[in-house]
């Protein structure tokens, strides 16, 4: 069974991202990487289902790209995680010979990466008709909504993740059947836990400093092994690149020490599902002044806040396919397992699918709580930010807020979610206001993907089948 891959003894060398680059401009960029005799860097991008793909670049070529942008492959959005053709979309597939994007790269998400000796991280993101169904993209159209509406959104996501002493190796040889957390028992919030293994928190809390996805909070969750981590709050755009690369690097920084790390929404029958909340506010641009924030209303609401969160609660069921992208979503949407299954809202109230968090002007917020650990953050945070955005637009009323437990209440059948990846991605495809918030093109590829992983799913024969059907039918 092997275990961590060979780390070299050698202290690597990590540039100083501050130092060298400044304002980050494409100028500072260049005169950095020379200053500092940079020789490789990599690009990566996030595709459809948020997996980061990328390459390592000579530095020439790398700066050559800052000013004239690069071709990528766009097979990226053509397949699936597993790097299965799609057979629906139109974008892109056999029929168009699978030809180079044109990409950019965004200079100001330079990183450097702490374990890689002398070694920048960028971001790109893909241009010209590639943008339509770019997830960047598509969040950053979003934004400009909301610029053009006169708000600036800011967000946070916040992570469950179990931690599992397994390679790929050993759980590909196991069948998935069977694996070992780090840790056994239940124990959240436990200083117990969190002492044995400091050294794999710090580890993880100095990662996420140093290459700017800074955790506000760190500790373990109930059940073996799991963890919960709370990035800070900063511009959704931000917001959305530091999640998807706290969930890459995460799973990095576990193998290299031969442990795995899972952003799935469920895993087991025997434990509650993995979390991936999105925090959101909205400031007015001009004062710079929470744009949700009125102490002269109920629960410090303004009218922009309730209409946003009438917007987001009226479009959830229209738009599930964007929070709940993989089969595995829909098992944690389930009555009794933690999770909402009906688009609801309430005041501090830990059971519905959207929370109001009472506050003052910097606290006021609404936390999705709807979306899992498995959300592609970009994909997310667009379909979060833009029905609320459309629910202002359109100064939609939310229904009375819930009081009590929401799982053990009745809701009208325009409030329920759809119960499978299917049913969600049709929604979605019909959806006038999302062909409207996100363009044809982009839920049109969407849903086609959705629909195409369901499929997938249909093919394969479950545990589930064979010890219910395999004896007695």
């Amino acid at each position: 069974m092997s275990k961590a891959p060979p780390v070299c003894n050698a202290a690597p060398r990590v540039p100083d991202v501050n130092a060298l680059f400044g304002k980050k401009s494409v100028a500072d960029i260049k005169r950095g990487i020379e200053k500092a005799g940079i020789e490789y860097v990599k690009v990566g991008i996030f595709d459809i289902d948020g997996v980061m793909r990328g390459k390592y670049m000579k530095a020439e070529k790398f700066l050559s790209a800052l000013d004239n942008g690069f071709g990528f492959c766009n097979v990226v959005f053509g397949w699936d995680s597993n790097d299965q053709l799609y057979d629906n979309v139109t974008y892109t597939g056999w029929h168009t010979a699978y030809p180079d994007a044109m990409t950019r790269i965004v200079p100001e998400s330079v990183r450097a990466i702490p374990f890689e000796d002398n070694t920048l991280l960028f971001l790109g993101e893909f241009t010209e008709e590639a943008e339509t169904v770019c997830p960047r993209g598509l969040l950053r159209r979003v934004l400009k909504r909301a610029a053009d509406m006169g708000y600036d959104a800011t967000a946070a996501c916040e992570f469950e993740f179990f931690m599992f002493d397994e390679t790929p190796d050993s759980v590909r040889e196991k069948n998935y059947q069977n694996m070992k957390n780090i840790t056994p028992g239940f124990f959240g919030y436990s200083m117990l836990r969190a002492g044995v293994h400091a050294e794999f928190y710090h580890d993880l809390l100095n990662m996420c400093r140093d290459m700017r996805f800074p955790l506000e909070g760190l500790h373990t969750e109930t059940g073996p092994g799991v963890l919960e981590a709370a990035l800070l709050y900063t511009d959704a755009l931000e917001a959305a690149d530091r999640a998807a690369l706290f969930k890459t690097f995460t799973k990095i920084l576990a193998q290299r020490r031969g442990w795995m790390a899972n952003f799935m929404a469920k895993w087991s029958n025997d434990w509650p599902g993995q979390s991936g909340h999105i925090h959101i506010s909205l400031k007015d641009k001009k004062t710079g002044k929470s744009a949700f924030h009125d102490a002269g209303k109920p629960h410090n609401m303004s009218d922009a806040m309730r209409w946003f969160v009438g917007g987001q609660q009226a479009l959830m069921p229209e738009l599930l396919a964007m929070i709940a992208p993989t089969v595995n979503s829909y098992s944690r949407l389930v009555p009794g397992f933690w999770a909402p299954t009906a688009a609801t809202w309430g005041v501090e109230n830990r059971t519905t699918a959207l929370r109001v968090i009472p506050g003052s002007e910097k606290t006021q917020r609404v936390e999705y709580r709807i979306a899992a650990a498995d959300i592609n953050p970009h994909i997310a945070l667009a379909a979060a930010i833009g029905s609320g955005l459309w629910g202002i637009e359109n100064r939609i009323e939310p229904t009375e807020a819930v009081k009590g437990n929401a799982y053990e209440q009745n809701f009208p059948s325009g409030l329920q979610l759809p119960a499978t990846l299917t049913e969600a991605a049709g929604r979605l495809r019909a959806s006038e206001p999302a062909a409207n918030l996100f363009g044809k093109a982009f839920t049109d590829h969407y849903a086609a993907t959705r629909e195409w992983e369901e499929r997938e799913f249909r093919k394969a024969i479950t545990d589930w089948e064979l010890k219910r059907y395999f004896e007695i039918i």
